[in-house]
């Protein structure tokens, strides 16, 4: 059997609401040794909720949830999990080193300083107070601190805000490096480059359902449309209104078109515009897939 085959967490038909509000809907989600789950929908999609759950920090209203084949609120359990939340409240007069060996303590067998601070690219902030950090500065120590204790699943909130794109590449080396030793890894992002370039898996969550789920390819696929990029002086606003066009973006010089027709987009662009440059034609990436899954998603509700 495959590594990667392992589960380490489910949820099956999982249910938790709010009063009134539907978080989850009866959702289903399995994570696999060795494989980097990236779950994404649109704020209020579940994907907090679903974390709680797996976490053990909120329960179910119905359904079963697993970590590591036990509730999660066992210790021994959460012991063989590392969290990286989006917002994280740290003693601000502690130093990075500090911080590091408190979150050691809380382990059998921690990591070692050393290989924390390696891996997180921290090595050189180790005696500096974390207040005096920068955001991405921090992002990065609060990593450090996720892989404290070994972790045999890391949950991974917004883990790239505030990093340079430097600090955003080394971080994304680490976690393949993890993936490939056997953790298994929860990403959610709202940088669908960060998805597209690091998931397996991708799980996509709307209204407390998977919508859609599979290999970044696959969800590619899915959408038939196509990303033309260019340098013209048409306005973006008459583009908008053509046959064909799916949405239309201005960045400074460049035009930048979706289209499920690329070839009629084309020979109409040509015709607007015969002074066109550095013309770019691909198939659209993760961002426009999400985005159309989830308009056809809010659409069919909608109309039902």
């Amino acid at each position: 059997m495959k590594q990667h085959a392992t589960a380490v967490a489910s949820l099956v038909g999982a249910v938790k609401n709010y009063g009134s509000l539907t978080a989850l809907d009866g959702l289903d989600l399995m994570l696999h040794r060795g494989e980097l789950l990236a779950l994404l929908g649109p704020n209020g999609a579940g994907k907090s909720t679903a974390i709680g759950l797996l976490l053990g920090l909120i329960r179910a209203d119905a359904g079963r949830v697993e970590l590591f084949g036990e509730e999660p609120q066992s210790l021994r359990a959460r012991r063989r999990v590392g969290v990286m939340l989006q917002s994280a409240s740290l003693p601000q007069t502690l130093r990075v080193g500090e911080l590091l060996r408190l979150t050691m303590s809380y382990y059998p067998s921690p990591r070692t300083l050393d290989d924390c601070a390696n891996l997180a690219g921290i090595t050189d902030l180790l005696l500096r107070p974390y207040a005096k950090l920068s955001g991405g500065q921090q992002r990065r120590v609060q990593f450090a601190m996720a892989l404290c204790g070994r972790p045999e699943l890391l949950f991974l909130d917004e883990p790239t805000v505030g990093m340079d794109i430097e600090a955003r590449q080394r971080l994304w080396t680490a976690i393949r490096g993890l993936v490939a030793e056997g953790c298994a890894v929860v990403l959610t992002t709202h940088y669908l480059e960060e998805a597209e370039a690091l998931a397996q898996r991708v799980v996509v969550l709307a209204k407390g359902r998977v919508i859609s789920e599979g290999s970044v390819d696959a969800l590619r696929s899915r959408v038939s449309l196509t990303r033309i990029r260019c340098i013209t002086d048409l306005d973006e606003v008459a583009v908008a209104r053509w046959a064909n066009v799916a949405s239309v973006e201005r960045e400074q010089r460049y035009l930048q078109i979706c289209t499920d027709a690329p070839e009629n987009l084309l020979r109409r662009l040509l015709d607007a515009d015969p002074a066109v440059t550095e013309l770019e034609v691909r198939r659209a990436g993760l961002a426009e897939a999400f985005t159309e899954l989830t308009r056809e998603t809010t659409t069919t509700q909608e109309a039902a």
